[in-house]
């Protein structure tokens, strides 16, 4: 309405518009506006001043359009421009795809035709595709992408069914949450005599005598992550077959999933080896502590002895530490019984104290022996605590006793500083002698372990004319 009450528009006609405030109207309410002749030369571009991507369309003035389109657009846009100039209703809009010729790219656009005058020019009003059409691409990766992913999966599902009913040993996959049985293969069904169906979905204490629903997942969830190799043995509910659980705990999309393998019992004794079940026992259940390292000195496992010495109640808090944490000289220690192992193969009775978080350190006597696994270099370390055997005792030297008997005779006959001055020497003596003999004549060990330089090591033992003593045992 106007202040004097009129309308603008009557019976649904709009007033005439100023060309240029016409052209700002159609830059807004589409991406691109191209005005053509009925043979299809372009009069003018009117381009969106925000869709700078379309600036190159307006060198397209006093071309035919045809020239801007690709091969497959040029029929679509002659047979709707056709219809539109029969005067059919309702003429539907055309998608067609413009080409540079330079960079040869494809833009494609959504035209709506319209008559702008009686002389003929016919307005189109376009609409910037590209987005669509990137998304469509994007959708139609995905689905590729998920396709492939189904086809692998698909794949990995095949092979694995495949080794289920190809294994000889009876195999259960079994939730840890829940405690159910997920999977099981044919040979398992045959030793558990159940049907599958009444396997998959059923607790796995429903399958062994004396069971309780928590306990059983819960100690298998336990030994698994356990390196002792402790073993389950239960008795099968309903043909009473006793048979070793052996589980593996591991995680599948979030969720903690048992491998469970069920071996008979006489099946067990003839498959594995008698000696290697002989060393596991020994190692879980012998009195002396046993310890593998890496050859970085990382903690790799170790038995119930050893965490004892250290008063830790499980090998998962030591396992990944080092070594030289619980040894009193720490890495000086470890190093002299690493590079003497790597060098002959094995060191007995190296002593030393073993320390733990909260005790205090006890002296124990350590033999070490070096492994090869596949391509790595594995310690194994056995400990023994000295502290409880007589036999254990650090021997003396000869030459300390001598040194230790001239002392006392000097009670008497010398000042008591003249004896302090002589003790001195005598304890200095047995410790350079004593820290040598460990270390196997390694000064560079040695001084470490005295805490001395190395150069300060050869002036002492060239005091106490050791150093003499040594080259000549060497030759």
């Amino acid at each position: 309405m106007t202040s004097r009450g009129t309308k603008y528009w009557n019976s649904g006609a709009i007033p005439l518009i100023a060309p240029e405030i016409l052209g700002d109207i159609i830059a807004e309410v589409a991406d691109v506006g191209v005005v053509i002749s009925e043979t299809g030369s372009i009069l003018s571009v009117i381009v969106n001043p925000t869709n700078e991507a379309f600036r190159q369309l307006e060198r397209w003035e006093n071309k035919d359009i045809r020239t801007t389109l690709t091969i497959e657009s040029v029929p679509k846009f002659e047979s709707r421009l056709a219809a539109f100039l029969d005067g059919k209703p309702q003429v539907r809009p055309v998608e067609l795809n413009h080409i540079d010729s330079e960079s040869r790219t494809e833009s494609p656009v959504r035209y709506s035709f319209h008559r702008i005058g009686p002389d003929g020019a016919i307005l189109l009003l376009g609409r910037d595709l590209r987005p669509i059409a990137e998304m469509q691409q994007q959708l139609v990766e995905a689905q590729l992408s998920l396709e492939r992913d189904y086809e692998t999966q698909r794949e990995y599902d095949t092979r694995f069914r495949v080794l289920m009913e190809n294994t000889s040993e009876a195999v259960l996959f079994v939730s840890v949450v829940t405690g159910e049985i997920t999977e099981a293969n044919s040979a398992a069904v045959a030793l558990v005599d159940r049907p599958l169906e009444n396997l998959i979905g059923n607790q796995l204490s429903g399958c062994f005598e004396g069971r309780k629903r928590g306990d059983m997942v819960d100690s298998l969830a336990s030994q698994a992550i356990s390196d002792l190799n402790k073993k389950t043995v239960a008795e099968l509910r309903g043909n009473g077959q006793t048979v070793t659980v052996f589980p593996t705990l591991f995680r599948a999309a979030g969720e903690r999933i048992l491998l469970c393998r069920l071996v008979p019992e006489d099946d067990s004794a003839e498959r594995s080896d008698a000696l290697s079940q002989n060393l596991q026992a020994l190692y879980a259940a012998g009195p002396e502590a046993m310890i593998f390292t890496s050859d970085t000195g990382d903690v790799l496992s170790a038995n119930d002895a050893f965490l004892d010495l250290i008063d830790v109640a499980h090998d998962i808090n030591v396992r990944g530490r080092s070594f030289a944490d619980y040894l009193q000289r720490g890495s000086v220690d470890f190093k002299v019984m690493a590079e003497n192992a790597a060098r002959a193969g094995r060191m007995r009775n190296y002593a030393t104290k073993l320390a733990g978080e909260y005790g205090s350190p006890r002296a124990v006597e350590v033999s070490v022996t070096k492994l090869t696994a596949g391509t790595q270099t594995v310690f194994a370390f056995v400990l023994r605590d000295a502290s409880r055997a007589e036999a254990t005792q650090t021997r003396p030297h000869p030459s300390s006793d001598e040194s230790m008997r001239s002392v006392a005779e000097l009670v008497g006959s010398a000042t008591l500083k003249d004896i302090v001055a002589e003790t001195t020497n005598v304890v200095e003596k047995m410790c350079i002698e004593t820290a040598v003999e460990l270390t196997m004549n390694n000064r560079v060990a040695a001084a470490e372990m005295l805490g001395l330089s190395r150069q300060s090591l050869y002036v002492k033992l060239r005091k106490f004319n050791l150093l003499s003593r040594d080259v000549d045992g060497d030759s």
